[in-house]
């Protein structure tokens, strides 16, 4: 079944975004179910895909540490698909999990043609940048 644009709407990530974006970005995504348990990503490997979380919980662990916990309308992904580097944590699924995934090559024609997306990824990076540096003037 395609996601429909009514569909994206209810996620945070999305507000404030024209009916076109929703189709461009209802084209791209695919919807995706993980269990109690499943790794959404592992530290170290490649990134190839954007994980929004419409239902379900998820912790994130770096170095076996854990960092923070996410639930729905938190994405993950973003960090590896902009630098290209290997993942930066392990995300698990606390609960059964329904996602939207959005992969690479989409990623990228949304950061750069969606100004609002590009704005919400990049604000929601520093924040995770902020919250782990050593001195929270930096």
């Amino acid at each position: 079944m395609p996601i429909t644009p009514e569909l994206l709407r209810l996620v945070p990530l999305f507000n404030g975004m024209t009916d076109r974006s929703f189709e461009a970005i209802a084209n791209l995504a695919s919807e995706t179910d993980f269990a109690t348990g499943d790794q959404l990503v592992r530290q170290g490997t490649p990134g190839d895909s954007f994980i929004i979380i419409v239902n379900g919980r998820a912790i994130v662990e770096r170095d076996r540490r854990r960092l923070r916990e996410l639930g729905p309308g938190d994405f993950l992904g973003e960090i590896s698909l902009i630098d290209g580097s290997p993942r930066t944590a392990t995300v698990t699924a606390l609960d059964p999990i329904h996602a939207f995934v959005i992969g690479r090559e989409g990623f990228l024609q949304l950061i750069d043609r969606i100004p609002v997306f590009r704005l919400e990824v990049l604000e929601a990076l520093t924040e995770r940048i902020r919250a782990s540096a050593v001195d929270p003037l930096d």
